[in-house]
C-alpha cells in the first residue's frame, strides 16, 4: 500500500537539507529503506539500481521526504551504516535486464514445484522474486516442521544457473504477500498496513460472543483472522461486569442457568432447567448480578419473570425506496399519461348529449367559447420541389 505523501510540496525551513532515506517498492509491495547520495535525486516513480555487493538490484522510489522518518520508526528499523545505497538510476541496459528477470519467475516456480515434488520434500512453494541483475533468485516457502533443502538448493542452483536464496515465511506472510479482499469489502489489513502479526486465540472469538464456526473466522490465510484482535480490550472491559458463563440461580421449579449474554445490550438470557419448550429470560446485568449472589447464599429466587426486560423490536420499513438516487428510465411517461387523462376527461356536467342546434354545433361552440374556427387557409409552404403548395387567394 502507498503512502500519502502530505508533506509533498511543503518548502523546508531554512538551512534543512532533506532526508537522503528513500522507500523503495519491490514486487508485491515488498519495500525497503536505502540511502540516496547527493549526486542522486531521486522522486516518486524513479526506477532506480541499488548496489548490493555483490550485485545489484532494481525497484522504484515510492516515498521520499520526512515521512520516511516515521515508516522507519513503524517498522523499527535503524538509520545507520547497514542501509543500502542507491548507485544511480536506472539505464536502458538496466531496465531491459531487469524485465527479462521477471518473465522468468512463472516458469521457474512451475519447474521448482515440480522438482520440490520429485524430491519428496515437504514444504510449499509460495513466490519466487528474481534480483534485478538476473544473478540471484529468493524462494519463499512455507513449511509446518524443519526442512532439509541442501539437495533442493544444489539442484536448482545447477538447473537455473543462479544464486539460490531459501526465505521461510508464515501464512499470514504469505496473504500479506499475494494480496486480496476481505469479507469486509476492503483490501486485506495485513497487506496495506498491519505489519505486526500477534497471535489471535480462540478466546478473543469466545470474549465476543461469536459462535466458533471456522468457516467465519478465519481469513484467507487459514488462520483466524487478525480483526478479532481490534476491539478484544473493550470486550474484556465489558465482560468483567457481567456474572460468569457458569452461573446458576435457584428457583421453585429447579436451577436456571446462563444461556447466553448480549453485552451491547447489556442483558443475560437465563434458561430454566427441566421445562421443555421454555423461552430464555432476559435481565439486565445489574438484576443478575443480585440473584446470583443471592442464590449462593442459599436463597431461593420465586421467579424469574418478575425480573423479564421486554426486548424492543424495531420495525422494519418493507416498502421500496430509492436510495440510489438514480433517475428512473420511465420518468417522462407519467407526464404523457397524465396529458392524456386530462384530454380524456369530460366537462363539468356531465351530459355527453350533442347539443341542440345539429350542425351549427360546431360553430355555436367555437363562438361561445371565443375562438376562431379552424380554417384551412393552406398557409403551410414547403420548401424546394415541385410539389410546393401555394397560398389560395381568399
Amino acid at each position: 500500500m502507498s503512502v500519502f505523501d502530505w508533506l509533498e510540496g511543503v518548502p523546508l525551513p531554512n538551512g534543512a537539507s532533506p532526508y537522503d532515506v528513500v522507500e523503495i517498492r519491490y514486487k508485491n509491495n515488498r519495500k525497503a529503506y536505502v540511502r540516496s547520495p547527493q549526486a542522486v535525486t531521486a522522486h516518486v516513480g524513479d526506477v532506480v539500481v541499488i548496489d548490493l555487493q555483490p550485485g545489484h538490484d532494481v525497484g522504484v522510489v515510492s516515498l521520499t521526504g520526512e515521512l520516511v522518518k516515521s515508516q522507519l520508526k513503524l517498522r523499527k528499523i535503524k538509520d545507520d551504516h547497514e542501509l543500502k545505497r542507491i548507485a544511480r538510476k536506472a539505464t536502458t541496459e538496466d531496465l531491459a535486464l531487469w524485465h527479462e528477470a521477471r518473465q522468468r519467475e512463472d516458469a521457474t516456480m512451475k519447474e521448482s514445484r515440480a522438482i520440490i515434488k520429485r524430491l519428496n520434500i515437504s514444504m510449499k512453494l509460495t513466490d519466487v522474486e528474481y534480483q534485478g541483475d538476473n544473478t540471484r533468485a529468493t524462494f519463499y516457502y512455507i513449511a509446518e516442521q524443519r526442512v532439509d533443502f541442501r539437495d533442493l538448493v544444489r539442484e536448482l542452483a545447477s538447473t537455473f544457473d543462479i544464486r539460490i536464496d531459501m526465505r521461510q515465511i508464515g501464512a499470514r506472510q504469505e496473504a500479506a504477500r499475494i494480496g486480496g479482499i476481505g469479507v469486509c469489502g476492503r483490501e486485506l489489513c495485513c497487506t496495506s498496513w498491519l505489519k505486526d502479526f500477534r497471535s489471535v486465540s480462540t478466546g478473543a472469538a469466545r470474549y465476543q460472543q461469536l459462535s466458533l464456526n471456522p468457516g467465519k473466522l478465519a481469513g484467507q490465510c487459514g488462520k483466524l483472522k487478525c480483526c478479532l484482535n481490534f476491539e478484544l480490550d473493550q470486550y474484556v472491559e465489558a465482560v468483567k461486569e457481567f456474572p460468569s458463563p457458569n452461573a446458576k440461580i435457584k428457583t421453585p421449579k429447579g436451577k436456571a442457568v446462563v444461556f447466553k449474554m448480549d453485552i451491547f445490550k447489556r442483558l443475560v438470557y437465563f434458561l430454566q432447567l427441566g421445562e421443555q419448550g421454555s423461552s430464555p429470560i432476559a435481565m439486565n446485568v445489574e438484576d443478575a448480578n443480585e440473584l446470583i449472589a443471592a442464590s449462593a447464599k442459599g436463597e431461593v429466587v420465586g421467579s424469574l419473570a418478575s425480573y423479564e426486560m421486554e426486548e424492543e423490536v424495531e420495525e422494519v420499513d418493507t416498502t421500496f425506496g430509492n436510495v440510489v438516487g438514480q433517475e428512473s428510465l420511465t420518468r417522462f411517461d407519467e407526464a404523457k399519461r397524465k396529458k392524456r387523462r386530462k384530454g380524456k376527461r369530460r366537462p363539468k356536467g356531465g351530459s355527453s348529449a350533442a347539443p341542440q342546434g345539429g350542425a351549427k354545433s360546431s360553430s355555436g361552440d367555437a363562438k361561445s367559447s371565443g375562438r376562431r374556427p379552424s380554417r384551412n387557409r393552406g398557409r403551410g409552404r414547403k420548401k424546394g420541389g415541385d410539389g410546393a403548395s401555394k397560398p389560395q387567394s381568399s
